[in-house]
């Protein structure tokens, strides 16, 4: 099994949300919050790429339901909200929310490319 690659190392500060003139109007928040949902969708495509790739090096459920690293993705998430300004429950609730659709998804991934082998009749 080959040693997992380090994690990229963190950013030592969190960039600032360029600022846009208030909304005047319901339709322009919404419009707004529909540009964010777009790009979120994007960042959630390659995170779900990063996802199938990471089943290929697992050997287990287990390995894959990492509730240790979970915890650890969940401090860090909580601690970066934070200090941007966003509510650490709220970021809490969307990264487990998230964590877990993808475990979902990669247990399935893993078990696509680990076939259990077939049972034999006793």
């Amino acid at each position: 099994m080959p040693e997992p690659t380090p994690l990229a190392p963190e950013p030592s500060h969190i960039e600032p949300v360029h600022p846009r003139p208030e909304p005047q109007s319901l339709a322009e928040v919404r419009r707004h919050i529909d540009e964010i949902d777009a790009e979120l969708v994007a960042l959630l495509t390659r995170r779900q790429s990063l996802v199938r790739t990471a089943a290929t090096f697992k050997t287990d459920e287990q390995s894959v339901r990492a509730p240790d690293r979970v915890e650890r993705v969940i401090a860090g998430v909580r601690a970066k909200a934070e200090a941007a300004g966003l509510a650490p429950e709220v970021a809490e609730a969307v990264w487990r929310a998230m964590i877990t659709a993808f475990i979902t998804l990669e247990l399935a991934e893993h078990d696509r490319i680990n076939p259990a082998p077939p049972e034999h009749p006793a």
